[in-house]
């Protein structure tokens, strides 16, 4: 079971962001990865609890950030509610999308866990509904994931796969990177792997 730490900044100017602590598992039912957030300063800023089925998709997805809170699944396309930082007002949200995204690492996995890109295949395209901190806002997007590399590394407990996969923004053309080695981010824009207690999980 992975358990390790994230640092994430802003990926534009580099601008500190915090810390995720973080950790993961698969199992017989899928893959679940929980998450503590904390502020450059070292307070608690939020959390992160998500759970995907065997074929990668959302079955139950909890994020606190700034008193807001949303709580979402895979259920006709994907729905959600938030609710706001006094708790007195929720909304109810439903998308004709694929699955969630947002500032954690952990949606980088979810999504190539659900798309499963094969090399050479070329872009595979997704509808998302993304929250972003601190008012975990939802906005629905479009992007296309490809598979460009898959490198073994030798480590001490092993050989391990990296995939590298190139990441469309198909409302702004903006691409950028992801090194994912089975359910752990290597690197991404604005994160950053910093320490890493056991070997990732691969998935089957």
């Amino acid at each position: 079971m992975p358990r390790g730490r994230y640092s994430l900044h802003d990926p534009h100017d580099h601008t500190p962001l915090g810390e995720e602590h973080f950790h993961c598992a698969t199992g017989p039912s899928g893959w679940r990865y929980v998450s503590q957030l904390t502020a450059p300063a070292g307070d608690h800023a939020g959390s992160v609890d998500l759970t995907l089925d065997d074929l990668g998709r959302p079955i139950r997805l909890q994020l606190h950030a700034a008193s807001w809170q949303v709580r979402g699944a895979a259920l006709d396309g994907v729905t959600w509610v938030r609710t706001d930082p006094t708790g007195e007002h929720a909304t109810e949200g439903n998308a004709a999308a694929h699955a969630f995204t947002g500032a954690s690492p952990a949606f980088y996995v979810a999504l190539a866990r659900l798309l499963r890109p094969a090399p050479g295949e070329g872009a595979k395209r997704i509808r998302l509904v993304g929250f972003t901190p601190p008012a975990l806002a939802p906005r629905t997007f479009d992007q296309a994931w490809a598979l460009v590399a898959r490198t073994p590394h030798s480590t001490d407990n092993g050989v391990l796969m990296v995939d590298e996969y190139q990441v469309s923004d198909l409302e702004t053309g903006e691409q950028h990177s992801v090194h994912l080695a089975g359910d752990v981010v290597l690197a991404a824009p604005g994160v950053e792997l910093e320490e890493l207690e056991s070997p990732p999980s691969s998935f089957e």
